[in-house]
């Protein structure tokens, strides 16, 4: 039996995995967000212990006797969150999310102080990132600065309070700017930009190797026979890709999370950050990965709910299957700014072409085509980077709606295959890298595929339709631009 543990900004859940790679229960909390300033985003890491306790608390009333049985459990996390630790352990701050956007101009001072900082880390300087959120608060809280003497990302706190051990593995210390992500190591160069060397840093492991184990007095409060081992772990979208079998060169995947990923599984490091794409480290040793990523996915599509008054559900079920036309509006869904390809936090959306005769209807197309071009950007950036994808699993909250995967679909002129549990995510991956952990098995043994339920074609037709659309749906992020949230706020 396999306990993975997945953090995300929403949520903590946990699931339980047997030795047949059967999910026989899951348990989910609530996880709040503060955004003290326009632009901050924030969380009490406290919140996600407890939460965590609460997950694992409710699966031991579901499934006691399969709980005790646990012989490994693995963590996935949202990524490049910034938890500052005291020479105690104990935290100094609120966590700085990964949707935070208030170290633009840190992000510069980094880049321009050492040229080489894309090559290395794969990535350019983004306010998303880890690192210059530390530049931010050596800035502005000094005395804070002055007291850490940890960084820790998310996931990797929580397995400080699971293990009392400080470890980080590849795929989310690729996201903080401070990894030579092609050696699989810290880089002293990119940690001396933000006042730092090793000593802030916890142990580096590969994600499918042990980490740690369990402290005792929590294995007793679960009813564990023994201590499970604790593997490295995942950051979100690596994790998800193991759950997928996402682990081979070429392998490809669309995530409607929160945010937006296009995923492709590389077998070397290859960076293009010119055009916004990410180069990672996959969970699993001597492989990488390239993602575009849109900061604004199913987040966009709760944010129309809330404003339009109506369940998700309800207002997709008005849609029906498939798309027969464009919309006839533009929807931008850069409600947090922007990574791939324009890397500006400070990007806000917007609804263009709106008249008399615009529906509620035309305006819930509007977004989910909105999210499609964002794909597709990042597919072109992709393609520019070398990278070639012929058809792509779609995964996420946003993977049950089949109107939205068909517009997926023909948006981004590819095949898109929706899978069995398609929502699993995170969660699942980790479970099988805490199985990977205690048995030893290859990757190739324990990241098997899932079963494509339905595989959606695009039709030759609408895609061209589409082309054009997105052809002026590029045109409106330059005209646009002046309108940002610094501009705004003037």
């Amino acid at each position: 039996m396999f306990l993975g543990l997945d953090l995300g900004t929403s949520a903590i859940k946990a699931v339980l995995v047997d030795d047949e790679q059967r999910v026989i229960a899951s348990a989910e909390t609530p996880l709040d967000i503060s955004r003290p300033a326009p632009g901050f985003s924030e969380q009490d890491p406290e919140a996600w212990w407890q939460a965590t306790l609460a997950s694992i608390d409710r699966l031991k009333a579901e499934k006691p006797a399969e709980l005790a049985a646990v012989r490994g459990l693995a963590l996935s996390g949202q990524m490049h969150g910034a938890v500052l630790l005291g020479a105690g352990g104990e935290v100094l701050r609120p966590a700085i999310l990964w949707n935070d956007g208030r170290s633009i101009a840190e992000c510069r001072e980094m880049e321009a102080a050492w040229p080489d900082l894309p090559r290395v880390t794969g990535n350019r300087a983004m306010p998303g990132f880890t690192a210059p959120k530390l530049l931010w608060v050596a800035k502005h809280e000094p005395e804070v600065f002055a007291r850490t003497k940890k960084v820790l990302l998310p996931k990797a706190y929580i397995g400080y309070r699971l293990t009392g051990e400080m470890v980080e593995e590849m795929s989310d210390g690729a996201g903080t700017l401070w990894l030579d992500t092609g050696a699989r190591d810290w880089s002293d160069e990119a940690l001396a930009l933000t006042r730092m060397d090793r000593s802030y840093m916890p142990r580096l492991v590969e994600g499918n190797a042990p980490a740690a184990a369990l402290k005792p007095e929590l294995a007793a409060r679960w009813g564990m026979t023994a201590a499970p081992i604790v593997a490295g772990g995942a950051g979100d979208n690596a994790a998800g890709a193991i759950g997928l079998g996402a682990i081979r060169d070429g392998d490809a995947f669309v995530s409607l999370g929160t945010s937006g990923v296009l995923w492709a599984t590389t077998a070397r490091f290859a960076p293009n950050p010119a055009h916004g794409v990410h180069a990672f480290c996959h969970a699993i040793p001597a492989t990488w990965h390239q993602m575009g990523v849109i900061l604004s996915a199913a987040s966009a599509f709760g944010w129309w709910s809330k404003v339009a008054g109506e369940a998700p559900g309800v207002l997709e079920s008005r849609l029906g299957p498939a798309p027969s036309a464009p919309a006839p509006v533009f929807f931008l869904p850069y409600l947090s700014g922007e990574r791939t390809p324009h890397n500006d936090p400070e990007a806000r959306g917007a609804f263009v072409g709106l008249d008399h005769d615009t529906s509620r209807e035309t305006l819930t197309q509007a977004v989910m085509e909105g999210v499609a071009f964002a794909f597709r950007d990042c597919l072109e950036a992709l393609r520019e980077a070398g990278t070639t994808i012929t058809s792509a699993d779609i995964i996420g909250g946003g993977s049950r709606s089949r109107f939205w995967t068909s517009v997926t679909a023909n948006v981004l002129d590819l095949p898109i295959h929706r899978v069995a549990d398609g929502e699993r995510g995170g969660a699942f991956g980790a479970a099988r890298l805490a199985r990977m952990a205690v048995t030893g098995e290859a990757p190739e043994a324990v990241c098997t595929p899932p079963q494509r339920v339905e595989t959606v074609e695009p039709d030759a037709a609408l895609a061209a339709r589409y082309a054009e659309r997105h052809a002026r749906y590029r045109a409106l992020y330059p005209a646009l631009k002046s309108y940002n949230i610094r501009e705004l706020r003037q």
